[in-house]
């Protein structure tokens, strides 16, 4: 049963009951000393990325997604930078995994004894993989996270160009990723692969002839606006290269799948914080499913700009939308008014019925 009151206590005061309750539990049996100093070393770094002072109800899902991720990128001691398992002396995949399940266990037992309302891993939207470590969910930003991100890029490619050499500012070549993810929903791969050739003009559109899987091709036209943002970027973005790559490194490279998330996250901080949520290249894929078919886009349409062989594929790329039901309700198709003056289902704006004879 859940506690009739919240202890508001505070993340450190938490850590410390909760280490209290692991080490008591080895008294017993029920753990190995092992196991409970793993626990309280967990807890001890949960402390300290989150802030020892800070009340444990106040964490949100987007807190501990926060500190998931500053723990990944956490330094290992026991590692000298540059050896195995991340490259850089940062946490293993099997270590990042360990400090979630050890700070999920003890957000379980706050929830059981009444210092947090609700349980904030219940919402987070970072996973843990054994192998390849912590990965933000590959959900649709809702709409207000998508328009914030979008907006960023646009502003970005609107930037004047800052001071140093062309080939090492990549503003422009940022806002383009970012806004050919968000609004078409190509693979990464795709993304990737693309080259200048590929973008051609047809009746004064701009389309994009992507090369998918199973060797299929599709030419999805461009919005006006990620029309504009790529020709700025191949007038004065594109550093000059042999490489016919539409998207290239400051060494004029074709860029890396691994380089596109850090491009997302670097827009991303241009975000209000109110509107920011990590995102992956495939969660853009989602976005762009989601919010194309709930603003009633022709399923058919969503299909081919995705590049999928058949319509039931949708279904793994739509996720639902907070308040989507009740906006649907309300914009219900039977209960709009007919247009003044429009004849419909046999009857006219009088009320009177009509049976087609003059």
């Amino acid at each position: 049963m859940r506690p009739a009151e919240l202890d508001r206590v505070s993340v450190a005061e938490a850590a410390d009951r909760y280490v209290e309750l692991v080490r008591a539990r080895v008294l017993t049996g029920a753990l190995s000393a092992a196991t409970a100093e793993v626990y309280a070393r967990d807890v001890a770094t949960l402390v300290e990325l989150a802030g020892a002072g800070r009340v444990l109800d106040d964490l949100t899902g987007e807190d501990v997604d926060a500190v998931l991720l500053a723990f990944a990128r956490k330094p290992d001691g026991r590692r000298p930078a540059g050896g195995e398992a991340g490259g850089r002396g940062r946490q293993s995949a099997s270590s990042q995994a360990r400090f979630r399940r050890s700070i999920s266990a003890l957000f379980k037992h706050a929830a059981l004894v009444g210092w947090v309302q609700v349980n904030p891993m219940t919402v987070a939207t970072i996973t843990a993989r054994e192998r390849g470590g912590l990965r933000p969910e590959r959900r649709a930003l809702t709409r207000e996270q998508a328009q914030g991100l979008v907006g960023a890029a646009r502003r970005l490619g609107e930037e004047p160009s800052g001071p140093g050499r062309r080939d090492q500012r990549t503003e422009l070549r940022d806002a383009l990723i970012v806004l050919l993810l968000a609004t078409l929903g190509p693979r990464v791969s795709e993304l990737v692969r693309a080259n200048v050739e590929d973008f051609f003009t047809n009746d004064g559109v701009r389309y994009w002839r992507i090369f998918g899987k199973g060797g299929r091709t599709r030419d999805v036209p461009l919005p006006s606006d990620v029309a504009r943002v790529l020709e700025a970027y191949l007038e004065r973005g594109r550093s000059e290269s042999a490489d016919k790559a539409l998207l290239l490194s400051w060494r004029g490279r074709r860029l890396a799948r691994g380089d596109v998330q850090a491009v997302i996250d670097r827009v991303q901080r241009r975000v209000d914080p109110d509107r920011r949520r990590t995102v992956t290249p495939h969660g853009l894929r989602h976005t762009t499913a989601t919010h194309l078919l709930a603003d009633a886009v022709d399923m058919d349409a969503v299909r081919r700009v995705l590049g999928h062989g058949d319509l039931s594929t949708l279904g793994r790329y739509r996720d639902e939308l907070p308040g989507e039901l009740e906006v649907a309700m309300r914009a219900h198709p039977l209960l709009k008014e007919p247009r003044p003056g429009r004849v419909r289902d046999g009857v006219g704006p009088s009320g009177e019925a009509h049976d087609g004879q003059g």
